[in-house]
C-alpha cells in the first residue's frame, strides 16, 4: 500500500499507522499485528453482544448522568449498527490474543467511538465514553454469556426441538413395524421401531432440559465487576441496570452475579454448559451411527432401511450411495466434543481473580452451539424424516431370529430353548419351526408365544 492509504493513530504506547478506511484505532492495529496466528476473526453472535453490551452502558450511563445526551445517544445509535451486523469487516482481532479478551473490547470501543463522533459530530472517547463504567475484564465474560445464551435459544434449542419432533413423528408412523433388537450388535430379542426411535428422541428431550438445567447460570452477569469484581469506577446502579436492560434487549432474564469475583475468576457456568452440549453431541453420534448401520448394505450390511439418496457416494463405483447426512452429524459431534475438551482446559485458566482463555471459550462455545443446531436440523430434514424401512427384510430376519426362544424360558427352561435356538441357527430355519418339534409345545401356542410384536410389549413399554 501507498502512504496514502494509511493514517496515524495515537494510544497510550504512542503512535501507529492504521488503514485509512478502518473504523478501528490504535489498539486494535496492535492487536493485528501481534497475533496474526489463525486468521479467525471472534464470532459474529460475539461481537452483536458485545454492541449490545456497549449500547446499554450507554443508555444506563446516560440515564445516571454520567454521560451527555449528545455523546451517549450517538453511541447507541453507532453500537446499534453492531448490533445489526453492519462493519463486520472492522473487527480483525484473531481468536488468540490477549486471553481477557481487551484486544476485541477495545476494538468495539474504538469502533463505535469513531462512528459514535460521526454521529455527534464531537470527539467520542473509546475509553472515557463507550468504555464508561466498564472494563474488558467484565465486557468479555458478559459477551460470552450472552451470546451464548441468545444463540441457544434462538439457534440451538428450536434445532433440537424440531429434531425431537421429527423423531417422535416417524416414531408414531412406525409403530406397527417390529424389528429384531440388538444388543453388542448381535441379534436380540424384537423391537418396535417407535421404541427404537422413541429413545432417541428421549435422549434429544433430555438433552434440552440439560441446556435448561444449565441456563440460570449463564443468565448471571458479570457486567459491573470491572477489573477484579470490586466494582470500581462503576455506579452502584450500573450493573443491575445494564441486565435490566440487557433482559429487555433480548427478552432473557439476565441479571448481575451476586458475586463479581466469581464471574471474573472463572468460567464454570460455560464449562457446565458446554458439558451438556457435549452430551448432546453424543446422543447425536449414537443416533447417526445406529442411522447407518441400518442403513448399512444395502445386500451385505444389514439394509433395514433405506437413506434419501442425496448424492453419488463413489468416484469409481457407480451406483454407490452412502449416507451423507448421518456421516456429517457424526464430524459435527466430533468437533463439538473437540471443542468442549478445549473449554475445559481453557475453564481451569482462571489465575487468581481473572481467567485468561476468554476469546478461546467464546469461539469453541459458539462453533459448538451454531453447529449442533445446523447439524440437527439436517439430520431431522434429510435423513430421519424420509428414510424408507424395508419391511421384507425386517420380516424375514425376525422369523429366522433364534433369540424369539427367550420367551419360552418360563415354559420350557434354559437349557431346553438354548437346544432350539442353536439348532434353529446351525439349519437356518425359523425357530417357530424347530420349537415345534423340540419344545413340546403345539403350533398354536407357539405362534401366540414367539409372536415378534406380542413380544415387544412386555416389561414397563405398555
Amino acid at each position: 500500500m501507498s502512504k496514502q492509504s494509511f493514517r496515524i493513530e495515537q494510544d497510550s504506547m504512542g503512535e501507529l499507522q492504521v488503514p485509512a478506511d478502518a473504523l478501528y484505532g490504535a489498539q486494535t492495529q496492535r492487536a493485528v499485528n501481534n497475533f496474526p496466528i489463525s486468521g479467525l476473526a471472534m464470532p459474529a453472535a460475539f461481537i452483536k453482544a458485545a454492541g449490545l453490551i456497549k449500547r446499554s452502558a450507554a443508555v444506563v450511563n446516560m440515564e445516571l448522568g454520567l454521560l451527555p445526551e449528545a455523546i451517549g445517544q450517538a453511541i447507541v445509535q453507532a453500537a446499534g449498527e453492531i448490533v445489526e451486523g453492519r462493519h463486520r469487516d472492522h473487527f480483525p482481532v484473531d481468536v488468540f490474543q490477549t486471553g481477557s479478551g481487551t484486544s476485541t473490547n477495545m476494538n468495539a470501543n474504538e469502533v463505535i467511538a469513531r462512528l459514535a463522533t460521526r454521529i455527534a459530530g464531537e470527539p467520542v472517547s473509546p475509553n472515557d465514553h463507550v468504555n464508561m463504567g466498564q472494563s474488558s475484564n467484565d465486557v468479555i465474560p458478559t459477551a460470552l454469556h450472552v451470546s451464548s445464551a441468545v444463540q441457544i435459544h434462538q439457534h440451538l434449542l428450536p434445532a433440537l426441538t424440531h429434531l425431537a419432533e421429527t423423531i417422535e413423528n416417524r416414531a408414531t408412523e412406525l409403530d406397527a413395524v417390529t424389528k429384531t433388537g440388538r444388543t453388542h450388535l448381535m441379534d436380540a430379542m424384537p423391537i418396535r421401531f417407535s421404541q427404537e426411535l422413541g429413545a432417541w428422541a428421549q435422549q434429544i428431550r433430555n438433552g434440552i432440559d440439560r441446556i435448561h438445567a444449565a441456563l440460570p447460570r449463564v443468565y448471571r452477569l458479570a457486567l459491573g465487576g470491572t477489573a477484579v469484581g470490586t466494582g470500581i469506577n462503576a455506579h452502584p446502579e450500573f450493573a443491575a441496570r445494564c441486565a435490566a436492560v440487557l433482559s429487555d434487549e433480548t427478552g432473557l432474564p439476565f441479571r448481575p452475579n451476586s458475586s463479581f469475583f466469581e464471574s471474573l475468576s472463572c468460567q464454570d457456568a460455560m464449562l457446565e454448559l458446554s458439558g451438556q452440549l457435549k452430551v448432546i453431541a453424543v446422543s447425536l453420534m449414537k443416533i447417526a451411527n445406529d442411522l447407518r448401520w441400518m442403513n448399512s448394505g444395502p445386500l451385505a450390511g444389514l439394509g433395514e432401511i433405506e437413506l434419501p439418496a442425496l448424492q453419488p457416494g463413489s468416484s469409481i463405483m457407480p451406483g454407490k450411495v452412502n449416507p451423507v447426512i448421518p456421516e456429517a452429524a457424526a464430524m459435527v459431534a466430533a468437533q463439538v466434543i473437540g471443542n468442549d475438551t478445549t473449554i475445559t482446559v481453557a475453564a481451569q485458566s482462571g489465575a487468581f481473580q481473572l481467567n485468561v482463555m476468554l476469546p478461546v471459550i467464546a469461539h469453541n462455545m459458539l462453533q459448538s452451539i451454531e453447529l449442533l443446531g445446523n447439524a440437527t436440523r439436517v439430520l431431522a430434514d434429510k435423513a430421519i424424516a424420509g428414510f424408507k424401512v424395508r419391511e421384507e427384510r425386517l420380516q424375514l430376519a425376525l422369523s429366522r431370529n433364534p433369540i424369539l426362544v427367550t420367551a419360552l424360558n418360563p415354559i420350557i427352561g434354559y437349557m431346553k430353548a438354548a437346544e432350539i435356538a442353536k439348532k434353529a441357527y446351525q439349519e437356518a430355519r425359523p425357530v417357530i419351526d424347530v420349537a415345534a418339534e423340540l419344545s413340546g409345545l403345539s403350533r398354536d401356542e407357539l405362534e401366540h408365544l414367539l409372536d415378534p410384536a406380542q413380544l415387544t410389549r412386555g416389561g414397563i413399554q405398555e
